[in-house]
């Protein structure tokens, strides 16, 4: 699929099923103990209050059959995620909750707060993901320079 030219298409309902797919999240997830607070401060979320994890055995996909194509061709989601940050969302993979891991997408959720909005921050990165990949997106690189902030 050439994600560049299905964009305009795709991204409409990549924020609708992030906004949708956030706010179960937020109606059932678990607050951040002191520790997990501490290590998104350190890693520049403003509000980590708001923030809620929700481990499962698989990290969500959209059901669209496209945009699920999509997400997976452009490396977005898949089988080999540990985690998934959609707003103050956060999925984790029930045996990854590494701490590297957590300052990873507490940072995403800092970027999120940047942003304003996941409908901001979803059509700034899914167009830099579309062009350079996944792993050389900018948001990307911006998180994993702050896995190191823990041991």
């Amino acid at each position: 699929m050439d994600l560049v030219k299905e964009l305009p298409r795709l991204l409409p309902l990549a924020i609708a099923w992030a906004e949708t797919t956030s706010a179960e999240a937020l109606s059932r997830g678990t607050s951040l103990n002191e520790s997990g607070i501490a290590i998104a401060r350190r890693v520049g979320v403003r509000e980590p209050d708001r923030i809620r994890v929700v481990v499962l055995d698989e990290i969500p996909v959209p059901q669209d059959p496209t945009l699920r194509q999509a997400a997976i061709e452009a490396g977005l989601l898949g089988p080999r995620f540990g985690g998934l940050t959609l707003g103050y969302a956060i999925f984790l993979s029930a045996g990854d909750t590494r701490p590297q891991l957590l300052a990873h997408e507490y940072r995403h959720v800092a970027q999120y707060e940047s942003f304003g909005s996941i409908a901001s921050f979803l059509s700034t990165h899914l167009p830099d993901v579309a062009t350079v990949g996944y792993f050389n997106s900018l948001l990307e690189q911006d998180a994993r320079a702050f896995e190191s902030v823990v041991p």
